[in-house]
């Protein structure tokens, strides 16, 4: 028995002997591959923050990125930006090297800020290809090349990118207009060609990776691949002959090499800032600037640009301003509605924000609506105040009638047939109390919007620049739109010598208007409470442009002077069917019968209008070059 376990023992130890590797651990992943960021600045200081905020946030190992940095020719604090921006990450990320260059302040035979001399190009050229030969030296994987007015709020965007596993690609970025960082046409000399495919494309129409010509502003270099070994900013090729532009000159190196391009728009990466005219100065880029972070707020409230935390403020000292006393923004909020005014105006500054929700599933939604608003109010520098608006759909019968609401005799909604809704009833009571209180506090003029609109590029400017031109041709107005939805814009006539102004005809929305203390006091005088109709069909009633004779018979002073700005100021974010879109006014019930629901579908009224005149198009095509 005993030789029988002796045996036993002797197997089992011999047996664990041989199979002793099952006893070693697994082998460990690979690390992410090694990547250099290439940050070349100028002029930059409005954006810096945001767009290193961005970087920072990037979900890729620091200790696998290397920071290459270089700035030039700058008038404003960028190199202290970057510097301190360096100073406090350098710790965090494997390598960073720093090339900053404090004079010249300009290009020999540079206009301004943002003309471009070949002497620029190819200044620019050099430091790109100085970029590329860091990330050939020290063996990186990749090299990424991004503007400073390019901001990757995606924070997957370099993992998306790599996961492509392309030689040269793009996350396609986001403006205000058609533009965007790939082109999907170039002609034999070289220039930008328009194509069926670049809309579709830019609009994501249609999604994916896709070959292209041209890529720029913002991409990934795999400098693995074999064909890369042939690539280069500076010099051009030896048979280049295309213009002298850094993108250009890339794009023929990549067509020399064989390297395809490819844009990817599989998902939203960032935002970039459609570039300055040759005369535009600094504050008109910083401007625009403004305008890409509106824009990405209403493509998605939850999504800002957030500049670097280490840094107190967003804005750098050389750029901040404060409003004068005597002009004042109000602005009322809700979550289907919003109105906000400015103008000069004997008090402070003020701005008055209603907000209400019609259930509590979209409370979530109206805090967005509301959080975007004071944001986007913020960075167009104008202050606020909070009040509170009218929740239509919380009223019950009883309510309705207490506050005098009765409906205008005859009215039904002309596409769908049915009645006033709750939501309409609550809206045209918060537009009714800013007129009143607009008369109440004697203010010489508001400007209203709802919640959920877009702002124009410069659009602060171009309001004053309006009113300006106004007061000084002593104009006699009660209200201007400067969003609605226009019925017959051919119609409308221009008033002279006031630009971009016309005379109102039949229009739907009340997106965004100014309004007199004058003008109010007529729409008030006209006691519309006690006949009630859809706010944007009271007002066209006011001013003699409604189609229905029947519903101006109600109203016989209709003398309200109404004009328009042309091209528009607001746009709406959404628009009725997309899946962002949220209205109180439309999904309701009737004004006196809860039982009875609506919603938008049979309203014509609530859909995108019709494209604009052919004269209004080109600044659009322009865009996307």
């Amino acid at each position: 028995m005993l030789l029988h376990v002796l045996v036993l023992a002797a197997l089992t130890s011999r047996a664990e002997c041989y199979f002793i590797e099952e006893k070693f651990p697994e082998e460990s992943g690979m690390q992410p591959p090694t990547v250099v960021i290439a940050i070349i600045a100028r002029n930059a200081a409005h954006s810096l923050p945001y767009y290193l905020g961005a970087l920072e946030r990037l979900n890729y190992p620091k200790d696998r990125i290397s920071v290459w940095a270089a700035t030039d020719h700058n008038s404003d604090n960028t190199t202290a930006i970057l510097r301190e921006w360096l100073t406090v990450m350098q710790r965090f990320y494997h390598y960073v090297e720093w090339r900053p260059m404090d004079q010249p302040t300009s290009y020999a035979g540079e206009f301004g800020p943002k003309h471009w001399p070949n002497s620029r190009y190819e200044y620019v050229m050099k430091l790109k290809q100085a970029a590329l030969n860091f990330a050939r030296k020290r063996w990186a994987d990749y090299i990424l090349y991004a503007d400073t007015d390019n901001i990757l709020t995606n924070p997957e965007t370099l993992n998306l990118m790599i996961a492509e596993n392309k030689s040269v690609i793009a996350p396609m970025l986001d403006s205000p207009g058609a533009y965007s960082n790939f082109w999907c046409g170039i002609t034999p000399q070289g220039y930008y060609r328009r194509t069926a495919e670049y809309f579709p494309t830019r609009y994501r129409h249609r999604h994916g990776c896709y070959p292209v010509p041209m890529v720029h502003s913002t991409l990934l270099l795999d400098l693995r691949k074999e064909g890369m070994k042939k690539l280069a900013f500076y010099p051009p090729h030896e048979d280049y002959s295309w213009p002298y532009d850094d993108i250009i000159v890339f794009a023929f190196s990549c067509r020399a090499a064989e390297v395809q391009m490819y844009v990817c728009n599989r998902e939203r990466y960032g935002y970039l800032n459609v570039p300055g005219k040759p005369h535009f100065t600094l504050e008109d880029d910083r401007l625009n600037f403004v305008h890409v972070q509106l824009e990405s707020l209403s493509k998605k409230p939850s999504v800002r640009l957030l500049p670097d935390k280490s840094f107190t403020s967003p804005k750098p000292l050389s750029y901040q301003t404060h409003l004068h006393d005597s002009c004042c923004f109000s602005c009322i909020s809700s979550s289907n509605s919003n109105l906000v005014s400015v103008w000069k105006l004997m008090g402070p500054p003020c701005i008055l924000l209603d907000t209400f929700t019609c259930s509590r599933s979209r409370e979530t939604w109206s805090g967005l609506m509301r959080d975007r608003m004071l944001y986007s109010l913020n960075e167009l520098e104008v202050d606020v105040k909070v009040v509170d608006a009218i929740d239509g759909n919380a009223l019950n019968s009883s309510d309705i009638k207490f506050l005098g609401v009765d409906l205008l005799p005859g009215y039904y909604d002309p596409f769908s047939g049915r009645t006033l809704t709750k939501g309409e009833v609550g809206c045209f009571l918060s537009h009714y109390y800013i007129w009143k209180e607009v008369v109440d506090m004697e203010m010489d003029k508001a400007l209203i919007f709802e919640d959920d609109v877009r702002f124009q590029a410069n659009f602060k400017r171009r309001v004053l620049r309006l009113m300006e031109e106004v007061e000084q041709v002593e104009l006699d107005w009660d209200l201007i739109y400067l969003g609605r939805k226009q019925v017959n814009p051919g119609k409308e006539v221009a008033v002279e010598n006031v630009r971009n102004l016309v005379v109102a005809d039949y229009s739907y929305w009340t997106l965004s208007y100014a309004i007199s203390q004058q003008g109010a006091q007529k729409l008030l005088n006209a006691e519309p409470l006690s006949k009630m109709l859809p706010v944007d069909e009271f007002l066209p009633i006011m001013y003699d442009k409604h189609p229905n004779e029947d519903y101006k018979s109600h109203f016989p002073n209709r003398n309200l002077q109404a004009f328009s700005t042309r091209p528009l100021l607001v746009q709406p974010c959404h628009y009725a069917g997309d899946r962002e879109w949220v209205s109180d006014t439309e999904t309701s019930t009737l004004w006196d019968d809860d039982s009875v629901r609506t919603d938008w579908r049979g309203s014509h009224k609530t859909l995108k209008g019709a494209a604009p005149p052919p004269e209004m198009l080109s600044a659009s095509y322009r865009d996307e070059l």
